[in-house]
């Protein structure tokens, strides 16, 4: 390799590097929290029944039938959601759907079963649903919020279920 190519490779590799470093340092997941003496199962009642000012959109979707796990009548689903200012996300269960929600822009806030008080989740944070989980979502800032689910979906009749 001349000289030339191998002070290519070196920028690239230090651009990629860099890239990838900043990348990193962007998209820490923390997860908001429910304090410690606010958690618990079943501590809030059922919510808005309707989503309002929400575009759930599926992006994907893996036939776990197919896959390896033999998971007959399951998917892997990922999906973007935008809300609007205002904008809800109805009362749904996690009892047999586990899902990662990625927060990529905005604030959000989450009223969980499982908390006594609302859960507010910024950008660049990660929400944990599992089978304990109940909740819905309100935007109650200024901004559209941008998230990413993924999630284990099976309800066939309802290929939207939040």
């Amino acid at each position: 390799m001349s000289d030339t190519e191998n002070t290519r490779l070196s920028r690239r590799t230090v651009a990629l590097a860099g890239a990838f470093g900043a990348l990193a340092a962007t998209t820490q997941a923390f997860a908001a929290e429910c304090p410690p003496d606010k958690r618990g199962l079943d501590l809030i009642p059922a919510g808005t029944s309707v989503p309002k000012g929400v575009v759930d959109k599926v992006i994907g979707s893996i036939d776990l039938a197919d896959e390896k796990v033999k998971l007959a009548g399951y998917k892997l689903r990922m999906r973007h959601f935008t809300i609007q200012p205002g904008g809800e996300v109805p009362w749904h269960s996690h009892a047999d759907r586990p899902a990662l929600i990625y927060i990529l822009q905005g604030r959000i806030t989450e009223f969980t079963s499982t908390c006594a008080v609302p859960v507010v989740h910024e950008g660049g944070s990660l929400a944990v649903e599992n089978h304990n989980v109940s909740h819905w979502w309100r935007n109650t800032g200024k901004e559209t919020v941008l998230l990413v689910s993924f999630d284990l979906f099976h309800d066939l009749d309802n290929p939207h279920m939040m």
